[in-house]
């Protein structure tokens, strides 16, 4: 496993290269500040049911006030321990902050998160919350190459940022094929553009680094698009293992059907983000 620059690099069983945009401090800033306003109503919704019931309930004696109380103590317990545990075990990874930010959580071998490992994560959140506001957890990821909270640290897990995708602007249906005339008769394709930086490389993610040959794209159909779509969509959920076999039927089946070359020093996933991002540009100038 590697970090470079923002990109986290991890290598499977199977030799295959995942690429993965690293979560930084302001997506997961904006992610807990959304996360502990939702909370926060929560347990203030809790607080004044509880001051409007309880009262009532001891109408009808100590037994149905101490019940009472004992059911609203479990749900107060139940949001502050369990609601970022239960959201990110259950759902790929992704409280509603996280969900708003872009971001989710997975495991640090590229697959998605148990609820034991959300569980640990979580229940070490409230040392990184010291002295306040997470100052520790804070701390701890600029201190930690893979940008970890000592929750991350010892569940062994990271946090990842989504790639928008970018939703097809043409209303054909999925059997349509880009022909080659049209792809001739329309604009040449967006070149990427160099880092500013003055080190000579590319800059933005790695898959806009990557430039395919426009005739074999227009051999693709918005059926294919769709497959990767729901590839891209589904890969957190799945083992590092079924994740790489898939992605390279996915890539063998577009370079037999299109000509298209997996460029060297170029991973899988990366060859597939690059084949969907300039298909819709094709889609765009068509």
């Amino acid at each position: 496993m590697e970090k470079i620059g923002d990109q986290l690099n991890i290598d499977t069983p199977e030799l295959v290269a995942i690429e993965m945009p690293v979560a930084g401090i302001g997506s997961r800033f904006i992610a807990i500040l959304v996360d502990s306003l939702i909370l926060g109503g929560a347990l203030f919704l809790v607080f004044i049911l509880s001051a409007v019931i309880l009262p009532a309930l001891g109408l009808f004696g100590l037994t149905s006030a101490s019940w009472g109380a004992g059911i609203f103590f479990l749900i107060y317990f139940l949001l502050v321990w369990g609601y970022f545990a239960l959201f990110e075990a259950f759902g790929h990874g992704q409280t509603p902050g996280k969900h708003v930010a872009k971001i989710r959580v997975i495991h640090q071998s590229g697959r998605g998160i148990t609820f034991f490992e959300s569980l640990a994560r979580n229940l070490v959140r409230y040392a990184d919350f010291l002295p306040f506001f997470y100052g520790v957890g804070i701390a701890a990821m600029f201190m930690s190459r893979r940008s970890q909270r000592l929750g991350d640290m010892v569940a062994g897990t990271l946090v990842v940022r989504e790639r928008e995708a970018d939703a097809p602007t043409w209303g054909e249906p999925s059997s349509r094929t880009f022909t080659a005339p049209a792809v001739a008769a329309s604009s040449p394709m967006p070149q990427p553009q160099p880092a500013q930086s003055g080190s000579g490389v590319w800059g933005g993610p790695p898959h806009l680094r990557v430039v395919l040959p426009a005739p074999a794209l227009a051999k693709l159909s918005a059926g294919d698009l769709e497959v990767l779509e729901n590839f891209f969509t589904r890969r957190f959920d799945m083992d590092l293992a079924t994740r790489s076999a898939l992605a390279g039927r996915i890539a063998s089946a577009l370079c037999a059907k299109s000509g298209l070359v997996i460029p060297p020093d170029t991973s899988v996933e990366t060859f597939l983000e690059a084949v969907a991002h300039q298909f819709r540009e094709l889609g765009r100038m068509s």
